[in-house]
């Protein structure tokens, strides 16, 4: 892990816990990367938030949306720990400062308390993939 990554966290945790404690997020985004990078802004990217005080409430409602995204996306990357993205290789946006297009990606992420779920809640069957997209272009806008 990052020393970046971990910085990230602990400053999007501590910003959120006196009122978030135990609880789970399901977040929606849309943007230029992958949701397990955390670029700099990525609460930016936030489409839809939903919380949930329960686990089992959380995850349930997780395996609903992503089931319906994989359904939608021709292409997706999705990991144990329950962070996952959907695209399409047509839904690019051009940037100038790049010179580039960049591709969007939409993503979902079950979080515990704005951090990633702890390891002993990772869900292996979520461990899939049909497709890599294309190495990003290191877009000086996002760092």
């Amino acid at each position: 892990m990052s020393r970046y990554f971990s910085k990230r966290f602990l400053f999007v945790y501590n910003k959120h816990k006196k009122r978030m404690d135990n609880m789970y997020q399901v977040i929606k985004m849309y943007g230029d990367w992958e949701p397990w990078w955390f670029i700099e802004g990525w609460q930016n990217d936030i489409v839809d938030e939903k919380e949930f005080d329960q686990w089992d409430e959380a995850l349930a409602f997780y395996k609903q949306e992503w089931q319906h995204m994989k359904d939608d996306f021709p292409s997706y990357h999705s990991q144990k720990n329950l962070l996952a993205t959907f695209w399409r290789t047509t839904d690019k946006r051009w940037c100038e400062d790049c010179g580039d297009d960049l591709q969007q990606f939409h993503s979902i992420l079950l979080l515990k308390d704005r951090d990633i779920i702890p390891s002993d809640q990772y869900v292996i069957a979520f461990e899939q993939r049909n497709d890599t997209p294309a190495a990003p272009y290191m877009c000086k806008l996002n760092f």
